[in-house]
C-alpha cells in the first residue's frame, strides 16, 4: 500500500495537530517524500574516509592483539569522526581511540574512545538492514572543528591469556571524518524564538522534584502507595504475573498483536494534571510546519489534502494540551511541544532515500544517547545532528537519519528521520525492535554524566505527546515482538516498559547509566503531562 506523504497548509491551519493515517494492524507503508529539486550547494558538508591499515606496533609479541589505525597525519577539516566496515553483521570487538587537531590552535585533544556498537541500526532482514550499501560502524564522535587525526583500533585480547589465538577485527576498517557544512543562511538565528543557546522557556519537570531514581528505582518503575514498584528493580508484580516477574519478560516465539491488548491503559480517575499550564507546550512560539522539500511535517486536519504550497520554516509550533486534545480527540494526551524541524537544522534533503516507511502505530519509545560527547555548545546543536545524519546516511549506508527525535541538552527537540513528526515513521535505532516503535535520543553521553534537566523535561514532553496520539500511557506497559537483536531472537514476544532504554531491547550500555536511571521521572512526567 502506498500513500503519498503529502499534505495542504494555510496560515489559519498552521497550528493544527494532525491524525496520523491509519494502516491495518502489523501493516507497514512506503510513502514518496518529495526531494526538493537540486540547486547549488553552499554547503561545505563532506565525508571523506581513509583506510585503517595495521600498525608499526601490532604483532611483534604472540598473541598480541593486532590493532589497526593511523598514525597522525594532517586532513582536511571535519568535526565529526567515526569507524565503519564492511559487514554489519560482524561486531567490532575492541576498543576505538582517536585524537584530533583543532583548527586555529593546532592543539592536539587527548585520546577519546569511540563506542563502538553497532546496535543504532536498521533491523536485520528490512529493506534498509539489507542494502548492498550498509555498513556495520561504531557510534560518531563530535570532535569540533579539526584538521589533524590519529586513530588506534586494539582488539579484545585472546580469551583466557591464550597465546597465538588472535581474535582479529571486522575486514575493511575505514575511518569515516564528517564536515557537517555551515548553518543555512535562513537558520535558527533569524526571527523571533530562533536562538537554540539556552531552554525552551520552561520545564515540565517538578521544580521541586530530586533528580534521582525516586521510590521507582534505577531505571524507572510504577510507585505505589505500600512501597512496592512494578518495572525494573522493583518488586511488585505486574497483573496477572507472580512477584518478581522481569517486565521486559520474553514469552517465547509467538507473534501476536504487538500491543498485547494494550496493557498500556490504566484507570486515570484518581491522578490530577500537575503540570497542566506548565513548559513550552502552552505557546509562544513562531508559525510553521513545514520541511524545506514542500511537505508538511505535521498532516493537516484533514489527510486527504494534497500538497500545497512549499513552506519553509524552522519549528514546528506548539500547541497547549486543550488544543492537542481537540484536534486528536484523546483524552490523555500531552500538548505538543515545539519541534525544530529538519530544515531548521539544516537537512540536505538530497541525501537521503526518497521513500520513507511508516508503521500503523507508535506502541513504545527507546530513549537513547547518541554517544557523540558532552563537548558542544547548545548553538552547536544543528551541525552536531548534521553530522550524524551524514554518517548514517553516507558512512553507514541508511536511508535517513536512525532516529525519529533528538533532543538537545537545551531542552530543543529536532525532527529526525522525514516522514511526519506526528506519524508512526519506521526508523533504524533499536535493532530489533524498530517496528511499532519511537526513537529519541540525547545528544551527548550519559555513561557518567548526569543529563540536565532541560533534556529529561524534553523527553518527558515529547513522549506525553506523541504516545498520547496512539492512546498509550507513558507508565504502562507493552509488547513488541523482537525483529532479532543480541537479548532477543527472532519472534520472541517481548514485554517492556512503553518508555524503555535502548538497553531494555539490545544488550548495550545505551542509554548510558545516568539516563537510564533517570527514566523513571520521565515516565511519571510524562503521565503527568497526559493529565493521568
Amino acid at each position: 500500500m502506498r500513500a503519498l506523504l503529502a499534505t495542504s497548509i494555510s496560515a489559519a491551519c498552521m497550528a493544527a495537530l494532525a491524525l496520523p493515517l491509519a494502516f491495518p494492524s502489523g501493516a507497514t507503508a512506503t510513502v514518496h517524500t518529495p526531494v526538493r529539486a537540486a540547486t547549488p550547494d553552499t554547503s561545505p558538508g563532506a565525508t571523506r574516509t581513509l583506510p585503517l591499515a595495521p600498525l608499526a606496533t601490532s604483532g611483534r609479541v604472540i598473541g598480541a592483539p593486532l590493532s589497526q589505525g593511523l598514525p597522525a597525519r594532517a586532513v582536511r577539516p571535519f568535526s565529526m569522526i567515526g569507524i565503519t566496515w564492511d559487514d554489519v553483521g560482524t561486531d567490532l570487538r575492541g576498543t576505538v581511540q582517536v585524537r584530533t587537531r583543532a583548527t586555529g590552535t593546532g592543539t592536539w585533544s587527548k585520546w577519546r574512545t569511540v563506542e563502538a556498537h553497532s546496535d543504532d541500526a536498521p533491523d536485520a532482514g528490512s529493506s534498509e538492514g539489507s542494502a548492498a550499501a550498509v555498513r556495520g560502524s561504531t557510534s560518531p564522535l563530535w570532535v569540533g572543528r579539526s584538521d589533524g587525526v590519529e586513530v588506534r583500533v586494539v582488539p579484545e585480547a585472546p580469551a583466557g591469556g591464550r597465546r597465538g589465538v588472535q581474535p582479529g577485527l571486522p575486514k575493511g576498517l575505514r575511518l569515516e571524518m564528517v564536515d557537517p557544512g555551515d548553518e543555512p543562511g535562513d537558520g535558527l538565528g533569524d526571527g523571533p524564538g530562533g536562538d537554540l543557546s539556552g531552554d525552551l522557556g520552561g520545564s515540565y519537570l517538578d521544580p521541586d522534584a530530586a533528580l534521582d531514581p525516586g521510590p521507582a528505582g534505577p531505571g524507572g518503575g510504577v510507585p505505589h502507595g505500600d512501597g512496592t514498584t512494578d518495572g525494573p528493580d522493583g518488586g511488585g508484580a505486574f497483573p496477572g504475573e507472580p512477584s518478581g516477574g522481569d517486565p521486559a519478560e520474553a514469552d517465547g516465539p509467538s507473534g501476536g498483536d504487538p500491543s498485547g491488548g494494550d496493557p498500556s491503559g490504566g484507570d486515570p480517575s484518581d491522578s490530577g494534571d500537575p503540570f497542566d499550564g506548565v513548559g513550552p507546550s502552552e505557546g509562544g512560539y513562531p508559525l510553521g510546519g513545514s520541511r524545506q522539500d514542500g511537505t508538511t511535517t505535521d498532516n493537516a486536519a484533514d489527510p486527504s489534502d494534497t500538497l500545497g504550497t512549499p513552506v519553509e520554516s524552522p519549528f514546528v509550533p506548539a500547541l497547549s494540551r486543550s488544543q492537542t486534545e481537540a484536534v486528536t480527540g484523546q483524552r490523555f494526551t500531552g500538548g505538543r511541544p515545539r519541534i525544530v524541524t529538519r530544515f531548521g537544522w539544516g537537512a540536505d534533503e538530497q541525501l537521503r532515500s526518497e521513500d520513507s516507511e511508516l508503521t500503523d502505530a507508535v506502541s513504545a519509545i527507546f530513549v537513547h544517547h547518541t554517544a557523540t560527547g558532552n563537548d558542544y555548545e547548545c548553538s552547536d546543536s544543528p551541525s552536531v545532528i548534521r553530522g550524524i545524519y551524514r554518517y548514517h546516511v553516507k558512512s553507514s549506508g541508511w536511508r535517513d537519519i536512525g532516529y525519529n527525535f533528538l533532543v538537545d541538552k537545551c531542552g530543543n527537540i529536532y525532527e529526525g528521520r522525514s516522514g511526519g513528526v506526528s506519524k508512526a515513521v519506521f526508523g533504524a535505532h533499536t535493532l530489533g525492535f524498530n517496528e511499532h516503535t519511537m526513537g529519541i535520543a540525547v545528544l551527548g553521553d550519559y555513561s557518567e554524566e548526569e543529563p540536565s534537566r532541560e533534556s529529561l523535561s524534553a523527553v518527558a514532553g515529547l513522549a506525553a505527546w506523541k504516545l498520547g496520539i496512539y492512546g498509550h500511557n507513558p507508565e504502562g506497559m507493552t509488547y513488541l515482538v523482537s525483529g532479532g537483536s543480541n537479548k532477543y531472537p527472532k519472534g520472541t514476544r517481548v514485554r517492556m516498559n512503553v518508555i524503555s532504554g535502548h538497553r531494555d531491547g539490545f544488550a548495550t550500555q545505551c542509554p548510558g547509566t545516568e539516563l537510564y536511571d533517570d527514566l523513571g521521572i520521565i515516565r511519571r512526567t510524562a503521565a503527568g503531562l497526559q493529565g493521568r
